[in-house]
């Protein structure tokens, strides 16, 4: 942090703000003021502005080793995996993940826990000078204020750099050469299994979707890949003998050995480049989650060294036994069953519909559904539907949800339209989807479509007490 920040005392050495929960107004203030930006949804291409600002900063970016993840699906939960990996280490890790489910604090984490209202508070204290100084210039040369990612991503990284922390894994937010995280250098840069999605940003095609991700390699990175389409292979082999940097694929480097169905997960076995994990519990359903445990270990052996020292069994076991990823294959509701999962694009809810298969056992399934608008809806919905009793249509609270009415009429294209039914809040499609499902045995109701409708499920789970 620059010797010239104008850092106020703690917040808690104000005697009436000590507990946290009375700054939360302050805290959602802040949020305000982040939201009164440009929004995730329109990115800038660029990482100059977000340079510039970090250098008035003193550059935080650089105050820590960073492990940078990047990719289509899987990035939170092998993001998640690699932290809980690393504080079984006894390393202090910080946390960037996007979006949240509930509350923003959750997009930084500290140690395992989600950025306190007073450390929220004050990196947002320490940046906003800076943030103004830049916006200013910005203005003058005729350019764009910084946005609301690359505003929150500037907190972040000061707020890691104020905890302090010893390593920082960073999930990028879209693409990777001009997502504003990637003004941090990689040690490891790791890669979860890239599709299409976003393709009015990123590319058409996987293989320009992959250019861009690959832009997190840096000189010096070693890079570690899950298992790939060619394309996408190809695209990130060219990058690393580009730069002459190492790279470590799945199926060669490392691999899932094993898995098997246990209670509350499965148990899996991971091969990694010197050493083979077995039999570890993993309290996440789904073999893609298997999968991204193994980028996870990869990434880490990589961290640590050249990957011919193992881990040890007992760190693994400890991490893996402790991993979370919420709103993924989430269990939020029972009597009856409810599930949630962010699957968001066609390749995860393949994922999903996958892992309901080969991991539950229920007679009949309501898929309770909401869209956004840069999605591809009738791709999502082809996925779900060979596993679909029922679909209950709704939106969730974002200006970027595709209307009921609109998603309506995509759902009965492909499904049953007898078995479709239409609700514009969220709340009363859940409670209809329940009412269904609560009427026999081994129904279940499965939520998906969008991050945000799944945030909104589990907050109405919290406060209706689905799950006791």
């Amino acid at each position: 942090m620059s010797e010239n920040s104008p850092r106020n005392k703690k917040l808690s050495d104000d005697p009436e703000l000590s507990d946290d929960a009375l700054l939360q107004p302050r805290a959602d203030q802040v949020y305000a003021q982040l939201l009164s930006r440009v929004g995730e949804s329109s990115p800038r291409p660029r990482l100059e502005p977000t340079r510039r600002a970090a250098a008035l900063l003193g550059d935080p970016q650089a105050a820590s080793p960073v492990i940078h993840i990047a990719g289509t699906n899987g990035k939170t939960s092998t993001s998640r995996i690699i932290d809980s990996l690393l504080r079984a280490h006894g390393l202090r890790t910080g946390l960037l993940t996007s979006p949240h489910l509930s509350r923003v604090n959750e997009r930084i984490m500290i140690d395992g826990e989600p950025i306190s209202n007073e450390a929220f508070i004050a990196a947002w204290n320490d940046i906003e000078p800076y943030v103004t100084m830049t916006d200013a210039a910005l203005a003058q040369e005729g350019e764009a204020p910084l946005t609301y990612f690359e505003t929150f991503t500037l907190l972040a990284f000061a707020a890691f750099a104020d905890a302090p922390v010893d390593v920082v894994v960073l999930e990028t937010g879209m693409g990777g050469e001009w997502d504003s995280t990637n003004i941090a250098t990689a040690d490891v840069a790791v890669f979860t299994p890239i599709a299409l999605d976003h393709v009015h940003r990123l590319g058409s095609t996987i293989a320009e979707i992959a250019r861009t991700k690959a832009g997190i390699i840096k000189q010096g990175s070693v890079v570690v890949t899950a298992a790939q389409d060619p394309a996408a292979a190809a695209e990130l082999s060219a990058k690393a003998d580009s730069l002459g940097v190492t790279i470590v694929r799945q199926g060669d480097g490392f691999d899932v050995a094993a898995g098997t169905m246990a209670v509350g997960g499965q148990l899996v076995s991971v091969r990694g480049r010197s050493s083979t994990y077995g039999d570890v519990f993993l309290p996440l359903y789904g073999a893609h989650q298997a999968q991204n445990a193994a980028v996870a270990v990869a990434a880490v052996e990589a961290f640590f060294g050249d990957g011919t020292q193992a881990l040890p069994l007992d760190v693994v076991e400890e991490a893996f036994a402790t991993a979370t990823s919420p709103g993924r294959l989430e269990l939020v509701g029972i009597d009856p069953t409810v599930i949630v999962d962010a699957a968001h694009n066609p390749h995860g809810a393949q994922s999903l519909t996958r892992a309901l298969e080969e991991f539950f056992d229920f007679d009949e399934i309501a898929f309770v559904v909401g869209v956004l608008e840069d999605k591809d809806a009738e791709g999502i919905i082809s996925a779900l539907a060979p596993k679909a009793t029922r679909f209950y249509v709704t939106q969730s609270a974002s200006d970027r949800a595709v209307s009921s009415d609109d998603l309506a009429y995509i759902v009965k294209k492909i499904a049953d339209s007898d078995s479709t039914w239409e609700y514009d809040e969220a709340s009363e499609a859940l409670a209809a989807a329940r009412a269904w499902a609560a009427e026999q045995p081994k129904r279940a109701v499965v939520v998906t479509g969008s991050i945000t409708l799944v945030g909104e499920a589990i907050d109405i789970a919290s406060e209706e007490g689905w799950k006791p």
